[in-house]
């Protein structure tokens, strides 16, 4: 169901409606609500998909249960290995057996199984909802070995910031009996905001959140205002540039100039960047309206100066999911400069790798890596001078090395990614598209609100986005002036 659809804005106004039925909260069913909700949304169009989602919240909850009562902590760390394995094997199963496919067909004699492999289809964000299963599982045998972490509650509790709220121990089992805990396990891998892109949620983040909701404790306008800033990015910035960046396709491209085709690129940088921030902010507005908060995903990712300020800008959730639970891990940049470049290497060909079973995005992890690889070496020599002027120029160069990544993206064959590249850098004249023009335009206002206010601190930009007449205006370009509906990027992740 996509977030652009009538059936989207059908299905959050009824459940609205008996989410905040006095009976409904009086009797504690809110969450019995929102898990009826989502399994209604991830069924949409394709119901049979809704069997592996409750397969896997299942075994993730029977394993992170499993960790909270077993009695010493190598059982714990039995079950706890076994639940992350389980989840890996669910999504090397679904995701990656088309490459695994291929491999048969054309290296082995195995063709039959390669053709079964390869039909397999990519559940809708089974990328996002198993590193989510794999968060509970390890933030609770942390809990077990670590013994001082009190965040991740498992029975009905009040807000944390509430100084009266008694903390009780994750893995203390009496605390809940299974079937508590597996309607919230159920809750925190389906919750439908977030379900098939994210943001990704971290266990310890959210199960604190679940407790009763009352209308009178949700910030209404807030929430609205998300909503609408997420549509804008969506409907009218990447549904137009989507009928634009169309022709980076090849053989499309070969018929354009050296300005058309930066121009494309430029455009495909900010659909892909519109696309999935509209996603994002529409995500967490509609949680919002739960009661539920999600976690900031972009932060002005194209304003960053540094390779590494782009990842801690860029799909924030899983950069983070990545450093916590894969980087420190590894070692982070504890273990000397050679085990930091290595650590960082790993961790962004593993991260395009997520991204889907095409070498292009492992390639364009290692592209990533490669980068902050050098970034983090030449930084020991070089130290440029901090003011406005270097900041920019750096922020335009990072975002021109992002922006070629992102043609592995766009463009798998990597035949055609090279002769994109010369045809680019073959100069010739030419002119862009006026509604490829006219997007860049819009998308640069938040870049030139953000140096105004945080650069040259200027503050008049707050109160004109908290002005009705923005969003008014928002409203107006959302109604009039969007491209043609299309599906999210990052629904294919």
């Amino acid at each position: 169901m996509l977030f652009n659809s009538v059936a989207f804005v059908v299905l959050v106004l009824a459940t609205l409606c008996v989410y905040y039925m006095p009976f409904v909260i009086r009797r504690g069913w809110q969450v019995y609500v929102l898990i009826i909700a989502s399994f209604v949304f991830y069924a949409y169009g394709q119901p049979w998909l809704l069997l592996l989602l409750i397969i896997s919240a299942s075994i993730n909850a029977l394993a992170s249960y499993q960790v909270m009562s077993a009695a010493t902590l190598g059982q714990k760390y039995f079950y706890a290995l076994g639940g992350v394995i389980v989840n890996l094997a669910v999504l090397a199963g679904f995701k990656y057996s088309p490459l695994f496919g291929r491999v048969l067909e054309y290296y082995t004699s195995l063709s039959s199984i390669g053709e079964f492999l390869i039909a397999i289809p990519l559940p809708v964000g089974i990328s996002f909802y198993t590193f989510q299963g794999i968060s509970l599982l390890v933030d609770l045998y942390r809990r077990a070995r670590t013994q001082s972490l009190d965040s991740l509650e498992c029975i009905e509790s009040k807000p944390a910031n509430n100084p009266t709220h008694s903390k009780q121990s994750l893995d203390s089992v009496n605390a809940c009996n299974f079937w508590t805990h597996y309607h919230k396990t159920l809750f925190f891998i389906a919750f439908f905001p977030q379900l098939v892109a994210g943001p990704v949620l971290k266990a310890h983040e959210f199960y604190p959140q679940i407790h009763t909701k009352h209308p009178r404790d949700i910030a209404w306008i807030g929430a609205l205002k998300v909503i609408i800033i997420g549509y804008f990015l969506k409907m009218v910035i990447a549904d137009n540039l989507k009928d634009q960046t169309f022709w980076i396709a090849y053989p499309y491209f070969e018929a354009y100039n050296t300005i058309t085709l930066a121009g494309l690129l430029l455009g495909y940088s900010m659909q892909i960047f519109a696309d999935f921030a509209g996603y994002s902010l529409i995500a967490i507005g509609v949680a919002k309206l739960f009661g539920y908060k999600l976690p900031k995903n972009f932060n002005f990712p194209y304003i960053a100066a540094s390779f590494s300020e782009f990842w801690t800008r860029w799909h924030i959730s899983l950069s983070s999911w990545l450093k916590e639970y894969l980087y420190i891990p590894l070692g982070g940049n504890r273990k000397g400069k050679a085990r930091t470049y290595a650590n960082l290497m790993i961790v962004m060909i593993l991260g395009g790798f997520w991204h889907g079973a095409a070498l292009s995005y492992m390639v364009w992890g290692l592209y990533h890596g490669i980068l902050l690889v050098m970034e983090r070496f030449f930084s020991q020599f070089v130290r440029l001078k901090q003011c406005l002027g270097t900041h920019i120029l750096r922020a335009v160069f990072v975002f021109a090395c992002v922006s070629l990544g992102w043609l592995l993206f766009k463009l798998n064959d990597f035949s055609d990614v090279l002769g994109y590249l010369h045809k680019m850098f073959v100069v010739r004249s030419g002119e862009m598209n006026f509604m490829l023009l006219l997007c860049i335009l819009l998308y640069s206002l938040p870049i030139g609100a953000y140096y105004a206010n945080h650069l040259l601190s200027l503050k008049y930009h707050k109160n004109f986005l908290d002005s009705s007449g923005v969003y008014a205006i928002l409203l107006f370009f959302i109604t009039t002036n969007s491209g043609g509906s299309n599906a999210f990027i990052y629904f294919q992740f």
